[in-house]
């Protein structure tokens, strides 16, 4: 994994240290093991799971340098991208990971515990019914997800599980732009104010990537999000 350790420091500024390094070979093992069985994602070539997953999610890291914070929910985590990285390397992070699919959960539950991780909720549920519960709602420093969907749609199930303070991050492809343009009303309603869009370069793949970064300013309208189903069939729009 050396010049993995390279990749992540050139990229992130972050140098591995060898517990990180042999947790995160743990965790690609496993990937790859499940990957078989349960098909948790269409990545299956090392180098690709090391880049695409392990890097990416990583990235993170540099729209939180300014404000860590302790407490982050992963909406749509799937096999744990963003969230258990970022856990890796920031051992002491509060995290919850939310999915929808059991399998998805299942493995993110099974490598918490193989990997020996502490502060780390799983949950098998919707993103609208989160957030309405008291326990999540407006909890969290940030609230993150990786191409879950259209920022419209992302923004009411991310804002409003952050506190006031807080900030939503969304990792986007080449479409952040423009979906942050289109998504300034839904930002707006939600208590959000886009922040910054911060580009990501990625070794080895062409696409442009984005990380969208999103002000709390204010706290959510107790009718959002609404329930499950309607913010993807109606997005806020202007």
């Amino acid at each position: 994994m050396d010049p993995f350790v390279q990749q992540v420091y050139r990229q992130v500024g972050l140098k591995l240290t060898t517990h990180q390094v042999r947790l995160l070979s743990q965790y690609e093992q496993e990937l790859l093991v499940w990957n078989e069985r349960y098909n948790l994602t269409a990545i299956r070539d090392l180098e690709e799971v090391r880049v695409k997953h392990f890097l990416d999610s990583l990235t993170c890291i540099q729209a939180m340098k300014d404000a860590p914070g302790k407490r982050i929910v992963d909406i749509g985590s799937g096999a744990g991208f963003p969230g258990l990285v970022l856990k890796i390397v920031y051992p002491g992070l509060q995290l919850t990971l939310v999915d929808s699919v059991g399998k998805k959960i299942d493995f993110c539950r099974h490598m918490v515990k193989t990997l020996g991780l502490e502060q780390v909720e799983t949950l098998q549920e919707r993103a609208e019914n989160i957030g309405q519960s008291l326990a999540y709602r407006e909890q969290y420093d940030w609230a993150v997800a990786r191409a879950v969907a259209d920022l419209a749609v992302l923004a009411e199930y991310l804002l409003p599980l952050v506190r006031i303070g807080g900030r939503m991050l969304a990792m986007k492809g080449e479409n952040g732009p423009a979906e942050s343009h289109a998504a300034e009303h839904a930002l707006q309603m939600l208590g959000g104010h886009l922040r910054q869009l911060l580009p990501v370069t990625l070794p080895g793949v062409a696409e442009e990537r984005y990380l969208v970064i999103v002000d709390k300013v204010a706290a959510t309208p107790t009718r959002y999000p609404r329930r499950v189903g309607i913010p993807s069939k109606r997005p806020l729009r202007n």
